[in-house]
């Protein structure tokens, strides 16, 4: 019988495990995995420090690239090229941290054209919920001239990608990290400033951005909602920061500001083929191998990890699964 690795998190404790190699039911491929990445749910999976996995044990990793071995879906034949972000891996079904993974044919997209597997996962789940903070921030009327657009949590994956993202659109973006030596890295992405961020508890600040991607949450998202201008939007990526809002009304009926949901793991089948050809097309970012600052394989995910959850990282930390 054919075996394969695998990252296992269990109750108590992970690592590497020997898995038997399954086919795939009906309405599912077997992807032999090339590449996955680390965003911050993977690390806190990883650790034990995050309410992540649903069941145990788990092959981690919420993002993967490879090539279809086996497939129970007449969509996708051995040998195709796909990607899988999100959709339950590393929650509710295994993830990319495996030599291969099988997941339902409704997760998996064809890897766009000028993509390598590498590069879709330097994106991987950060770059996607960029795309769609991004898209859903011009659904609500974000145009280049408008004004400054402030990225928070600026140098971990979604915050860089956001903004080289941003300023291939033609925007003017802040970058806000309390990592000052990041800066060199945020400005070559097209960051015109650099920043710390300076919290405040008024009920309305000075109108500043037209608009905001942000990671951080709790005082910072708070902040940005108090200071966007006029029927400008706020979106919400992530909460590393804190898990609370604290912020009136008025924001919302004086100035008509929209704090918009990203839930980059759960969106539709239809807007993930959208968004992954906008990620190909007008989105692109221009700067991947500055992006993914570090390559690791499976045997070094623990400690990685920790490195994230300290901050200690700057963009984007890639798995190559394969060796």
């Amino acid at each position: 019988m054919q075996t394969y690795r695998a990252f296992r998190i269990h109750e108590k404790g992970s690592g590497i495990e020997t898995l038997a190699l399954e086919p795939p039911a009906a309405g599912e491929v077997l992807i032999r995995v090339h590449w996955s990445g680390i965003n911050y749910k993977d690390a806190l999976a990883v650790t034990g420090k995050g309410r992540i996995v649903r069941r145990f044990p788990l092959t981690g990793g919420v993002d993967l690239s490879g090539v279809v071995e086996a497939s129970g879906a007449p969509q996708f034949a051995p040998g195709d090229a796909v990607l899988v972000t999100g959709c339950g891996l590393s929650e509710t079904r295994d993830g990319g941290y495996a030599e291969y993974a099988c997941v339902p044919a409704d997760a998996v997209i064809p890897l766009p054209a000028n993509f390598s597997l590498r590069d879709v996962m330097v994106m991987g789940t950060a770059g996607f919920a960029a795309a769609l903070a991004i898209h859903q921030l011009e659904h609500n009327c974000l145009a280049p001239g408008q004004g400054p657009v402030a990225v928070t949590g600026a140098r971990g994956g979604v915050g860089c990608i956001a903004i080289d993202m941003l300023a291939r659109r033609g925007h003017e973006v802040v970058a806000f990290t309390r990592k000052q030596h990041a800066a060199a890295l945020l400005k070559e992405l097209g960051a015109s400033e650099v920043r710390a961020f300076e919290a405040s508890s008024r009920p309305l600040e000075v109108e500043r951005w037209a608009g905001a991607i942000d990671n951080v949450g709790g005082e910072v998202l708070s902040t940005l909602v108090r200071s966007t201008k006029g029927w400008g939007s706020v979106a919400a990526v992530g909460l590393a920061g804190g898990a609370e809002l604290t912020v009136s009304l008025m924001p919302f009926l004086l100035r008509g500001v929209n704090l918009l949901g990203v839930n980059s793991a759960a969106t539709r089948r239809d807007k993930r083929e959208l968004l992954w050809r906008r990620i190909a097309g007008d989105l692109a970012p221009r700067h991947l191998d500055r992006i993914a600052t570090s390559t690791i394989g499976l045997d070094e995910l623990p400690g990685a990890c920790e490195r994230i959850l300290s901050g200690a990282h700057i963009g984007r930390t890639l798995v190559k699964v394969q060796a």
